[in-house]
């Protein structure tokens, strides 16, 4: 997958999570929590998320890595670039 799927991706993810946020305006740099109301319950919603889509494990220690719009796609693309080499 490339950066701008992996976004889209996450999007997606965000609006099944959080529906009643404007995701139209959402910055890549800044943390997920300072622009959209979420919370640890939402957080780790994201993560099973991507763990029943996708089958990825994130240790808990990385989760800090999925803060933002940007880290997050940074830290997803090596995982999704195997994963595309694996199919």
């Amino acid at each position: 997958m490339t950066p701008g799927e992996i976004r889209e991706e996450i999007i997606d993810i965000l609006e099944s999570i959080a529906p009643d946020e404007d995701l139209s305006e959402l910055q890549d740099a800044p943390n997920f929590r300072d622009q959209l109301e979420l919370d640890s319950m939402d957080f780790l919603d994201i993560v099973m998320e991507l763990r029943k889509r996708y089958r990825i494990q994130i240790p808990e220690e990385e989760y800090e890595q999925l803060a933002s719009m940007q880290s997050t796609v940074a830290y997803l693309e090596p995982i999704m670039k195997d994963m595309a080499k694996a199919s």
